[in-house]
């Protein structure tokens, strides 16, 4: 399986900025779709945003508008430009590779370690 990096994540006030990075290290993706996923203190880990290497994408309603996920194939990274951030973003940011075109987390099976990001009111 192919390792996958996040970076990026970090402490930002309300109305701020971050791009995340989700590298594949060391190689390609193993699939076809590369997903962001966010996990909040007691809840769930929710889909955000998903991308095929054909180019398409999908956002999540919660986000939409602020938030766009980009892929560069020479550099195998993925990326989420998080813009407007609320404090209700803050939550750890993982991404990870699928065998489908979806939100839903279970498609997904090669998980990076996750990133955080806290937005301060």
């Amino acid at each position: 399986q192919v390792q996958l990096l996040e970076s990026g994540g970090g402490l930002v006030q309300a109305g701020g900025s971050l791009r995340l990075s989700c590298a594949a290290s060391g190689s390609t993706f193993d699939t076809d779709y590369i997903g962001w996923f966010r996990q909040a203190p007691g809840k769930g880990r929710e889909g955000v945003s998903c991308i095929s290497r054909r180019g398409a994408t999908m956002i999540s309603n919660f986000v939409t508008g602020r938030f766009t996920i980009s892929m560069d194939n020479a550099k195998n990274t993925v990326y989420l430009q998080m813009t407007d951030l609320k404090p209700e973003d803050t939550a750890v940011y993982y991404c990870a590779t699928g065998r489908a075109f979806s939100l839903d987390k279970s498609v997904y099976s090669n998980w990076g370690q996750g990133t955080q990001v806290t937005v301060s009111s």
